[in-house]
């Protein structure tokens, strides 16, 4: 690949991930500062800076970094380094190396603090077994099931930290969206239109699980559940 190409990779990339951005946050996903983003280009990542907010990045911001942390440093003090005189990588650029490296497929990586995917990952695992449940959500809505899989909690670990990478990786090969207990969601897909539909659908079907709260409702039987694993 030449660099002219490369470089035109990367400036597509940074001008879909805006617009992601902006999409997310005008759908009040992304609250305050909270929230990042990448894509996977060859052997870079581009994701958004720490610090920054979904509606106000702009592809200048952008920082772009090797998706194999050793890349960084295998050629010595004159390798590529993950910032520049303008960005720095998001604080969970380590969160988003893991899921790149556990799913080969992945070409997109979302991160949220949306409301009603937080209030589920603060909740304790559901009362039901496998087969009545996605994750901590009881099994309400055909999609919740098909698309969310078994929606995994990664363990309680500090924002940024090495042991929140490690929690997810050891569950990102298996679910492309999981729940970062009492933190947020993380979904991945192949491509940044599919990563973001996830993101939205995850949302979603915890903001119709927690409106079901405390009313009387009706919840997919196991049999139900079994069948559109089966799709």
């Amino acid at each position: 690949m030449t660099g002219d190409v490369a470089d035109a990779m990367l400036d597509a990339a940074r001008e879909a991930l805006v617009a992601a951005c902006r999409h997310l946050a005008a759908r009040g996903l992304s609250p305050g500062g909270s929230g990042n983003l990448s894509v996977r280009v060859g052997d870079a990542l581009v994701i958004t800076p720490t610090g920054s907010s979904l509606s106000r990045v702009t592809a200048r911001d952008l920082a772009v970094a090797p998706v194999d942390p050793g890349a960084a440093t295998a050629a010595g003090p004159g390798a590529p380094v993950e910032r520049s005189a303008r960005t720095v990588p998001s604080k969970e650029l380590p969160l988003h190396r893991a899921v790149y490296a556990a799913r080969p497929g992945a070409a997109a990586v979302v991160h949220l603090h949306s409301p009603a995917a937080v209030a589920a990952s603060c909740l304790e695992p559901a009362a039901l077994p496998r087969e009545r449940a996605t994750g901590p959500l009881p099994a309400v809505t055909p999609y919740q099931v098909m698309r969310l899989g078994d929606l995994p909690v990664a363990p309680f670990a500090l924002p940024g930290s090495a042991a929140l990478a490690e929690g997810v990786a050891a569950l990102a090969a298996d679910a492309p969206a999981m729940l970062l207990a009492n933190h947020g969601s993380l979904v991945a897909g192949a491509h940044l239109p599919a990563a973001l539909d996830l993101a939205e659908e995850l949302e979603a079907a915890a903001q119709v699980v927690l409106l079901l709260a405390g009313v009387p409702h009706r919840r997919l039987t196991a049999a139900q559940v079994a069948a559109l694993r089966a799709r």
